[in-house]
């Protein structure tokens, strides 16, 4: 295979690069899928998610609106509620979560034969 020029390679890095600053991290993809799976209030989603924190969710689900990947509606009421819905936009990144999860029950068979 011959080795790529500086700028094809920058050219293959940066999409992955802009796509993990959009989705990588620990918790973004879980609450996705969470929000997905109809979660749609704080404490569901919150509880959903084994050991996340209020505040890492709070700062984790406003990332992901400024991102389009999910739409916070305030319903009024009694109590005045908050919900998180997935977009339309959001569901294009379904096959690359399908493969991630994927990789992962391969990776855990071969690290741990199970």
């Amino acid at each position: 295979m011959k080795k790529k020029e500086h700028k094809e390679c920058l050219s293959a890095l940066m999409p992955v690069r802009d796509t993990l600053d959009i989705i990588g991290g620990k918790w973004k993809i879980l609450i996705l899928i969470s929000v997905w799976e109809g979660n749609k209030h704080f404490r569901e989603i919150e509880r959903s998610i084994p050991k996340i924190s209020t505040k890492v969710l709070s700062k984790e689900l406003k990332e992901m609106e400024i991102n389009k990947l999910i739409t916070r509606t305030v319903v009024n009421g009694f109590p005045v509620r908050t919900e998180y819905t997935p977009t339309p936009y959001s569901k294009t990144l379904r096959k690359v979560i399908k493969e991630l999860q994927r990789w992962g029950l391969n990776h855990r068979k071969e690290v741990f034969g199970r």
